[in-house]
Parts: structure tokens; C-alpha cells; sequence
């Protein structure tokens, strides 16, 4: 019984964890997106000065800095899972021997 509850405890924190990097996903495309168009909006008049516009530091800044953040969430949410569940399996071990003596 211990185990399942156990087991099911692992799979919420993972499916939050999941949960947590696609919200930050969904944020950072309609986020990103309102503030290129907003940062664009004034040059629709030809194509050259929209590319010119939308290729500046200014709009390319907040998708790559942002980016890079959302890349880092990716690597811990999909690689520091394992570490994490090892900790937590070992300070459990280390309570279980604990609560025994």
C-alpha cells in the first residue's frame, strides 16, 4: 500500500512538473507573440520594413533571452527528474531506518 501511494506521489510530481513546462511554453509563444506585434505594428506598410523591424534586437531580444529560460525548464523538468526521485528515495530510507531504531 505504502508503495502505490508512493508511486502515485512520483507520477503527480512529474505530471505537475510536465504540466509547469508546457504552461511556460503556451506563455512564452502568446507572450512573445502580442509583443512582436506589438512592436511591429507600425511597419505593415511594406514588407522590407517589416522584415527590417521585426529583425531588430529589440523584438528578437525578449524570444531568445526568454528562450534560453525556457530551454533551461525543459532540461530540469526532463533530467532532474531522475536526481530528484533518487534524493527523495534516499532521505526516505534514511527516515524509514531512523523511525526503526
Amino acid at each position: 500500500m505504502q508503495d502505490q501511494n508512493l508511486n502515485y506521489i512520483k507520477a503527480k510530481r512529474r505530471v505537475e512538473k510536465e504540466k509547469g513546462f508546457y504552461t511556460h511554453l503556451i506563455i512564452y509563444f502568446l507572450v512573445n507573440t502580442v509583443l512582436t506585434v506589438v512592436k511591429v505594428w507600425g511597419y505593415f506598410n511594406s514588407w522590407d520594413s517589416f522584415v527590417d523591424a521585426f529583425l531588430t534586437i529589440n523584438v528578437l531580444s525578449s524570444w531568445t533571452i526568454w528562450g534560453v529560460f525556457l530551454i533551461l525548464h525543459f532540461v530540469s523538468y526532463k533530467f532532474g527528474t531522475k536526481w530528484e526521485e533518487r534524493k527523495i528515495e534516499e532521505y526516505m530510507k534514511k527516515e524509514l531506518s531512523n523511525d526503526s531504531h
